[in-house]
């Protein structure tokens, strides 16, 4: 097991919001050949539709889930900065304007102000 502090509370995801973990073009391992050139594949190349298959989700739900939803995204992202609690709420908006609308007021938010953002 680590030992080392595994780098304490620094962010562990990529992208962020504070350009930390970049991208590092410059190490990517060579492609192997496989039948012709392997590579990593970026996926942001092709996809650009975030918002489609949470909303989906998020229609199938009962309304009781719905409200369990908003309970526990408001617990988890709650103690993020706002600028990230106005973002979150506002990729909801864009998956389902009651998702959104209902991720807002669970965080306090005022979800007309957010979507003048």
């Amino acid at each position: 097991m680590r030992v080392d502090g595994n780098e304490g509370g620094t962010l562990h995801y990529f992208p962020n919001s504070y350009s930390q973990w970049e991208e590092q073009k410059e190490f990517t391992e060579p492609g192997l050949s496989i039948e012709g050139e392997a590579d990593h594949y970026d996926f942001r190349e092709d996809d650009s539709d975030y918002f489609s298959q949470p909303g989906n989700l998020f229609r199938l739900l009962t309304a009781d889930k719905k409200e369990l939803l908003f309970k526990n995204t408001a617990a988890e992202v709650g103690g993020a900065e706002i600028f990230i609690q106005v973002r979150h709420a506002h990729n909801c908006y864009k998956a389902d304007p009651a998702y959104g609308e209902g991720v807002a007021k669970a965080l306090g938010l005022d979800i007309e102000e957010i979507l003048k953002k």
